[in-house]
């Protein structure tokens, strides 16, 4: 744990000092806060905004991804979904989402992957681009298609998503004729209510919230295994104290 620990903050430093070199901050004139709060601060502030922009694909991303090389057989991010879906799968992808849009169901991934599998490599097909798969993980027999999401996307998001999940276990399986054991996941890096627990009911109509969902530390200790969670919280603190001189030094030039 500890060799991956140390891949995971040169990782971090590498992330962080990209950063430093290509970031510009907005020419959006503020005078009223800038004259408040001075010209580094409000810098500073502009940097956590870009950073916050895209911190799923430049630190979240590649974190999952050396954790999850620890456990699994295979890790890829940003994979192709497959460009090819069954007309059949689509009509039985319909089927779900109207039925969770009306509750006259209630989500059940296992029921609803079985009906997509069905009639996944059967009759005409159609050409699609979905959404690229965040992170592809497989052991043995199993495959893991997931989706990483900021921690608090909005409540009518959840529509979209799961329509994405359905989507992707169809042109997968069109794609992949091995029938593996295909699962899909929402994983949300960390909770923003602790020391509350997650508001989960706020998409409980559309996930099947225990074969779907995956947040903070249940996330990052099934990619890496028990404790990567903790691990992953000493390793970016280590780094916050290892670099701290770097960061105020590259702020100070905008005073």
């Amino acid at each position: 744990m500890q060799k991956l620990k140390l891949e995971i903050k040169n990782k971090l430093t590498q992330a962080l000092r990209s950063k430093f070199e290509n970031y510009k901050p907005e020419s959006v004139s503020m005078p009223f806060h800038t004259r408040l709060l001075g010209k580094d601060r409000m810098a500073l502030y502009s940097f956590i905004q870009s950073l916050n922009t895209n911190f799923g694909t430049s630190i979240f991303e590649p974190v999952a991804e050396l954790l999850a090389k620890s456990r699994f057989d295979k890790v890829e991010k940003q994979k192709d979904a497959g460009g090819t879906i069954s007309k059949n799968a689509q009509r039985a992808i319909q089927d779900i989402m109207d039925n969770l849009e009306s509750a006259n169901t209630k989500p059940n991934k296992n029921e609803e992957i079985a009906k997509i599998l069905e009639v996944a490599n059967s009759g005409e097909t159609s050409s699609i681009k979905p959404t690229k798969i965040d992170l592809f993980l497989q052991k043995d027999n199993n495959v893991y298609l997931i989706d990483i999401k900021t921690a608090k996307p909005n409540k009518g998001g959840f529509k979209e998503f799961k329509r994405t999940l359905l989507t992707w276990v169809a042109t997968y399986a069109y794609t992949d004729s091995n029938n593996k054991n295909i699962n899909t996941l929402i994983a949300i890096p960390y909770n923003p209510y602790e020391p509350k627990p997650y508001q989960r009911w706020t998409m409980a109509g559309m996930l099947d919230l225990k074969a779907e969902l995956k947040v903070a530390e249940e996330f990052w200790d099934f990619l890496g295994g028990s404790g990567s969670y903790n691990m992953l919280l000493e390793a970016f603190e280590e780094v916050g104290i290892e670099i701290r001189e770097e960061i105020d030094n590259y702020f100070k030039r905008f005073k």
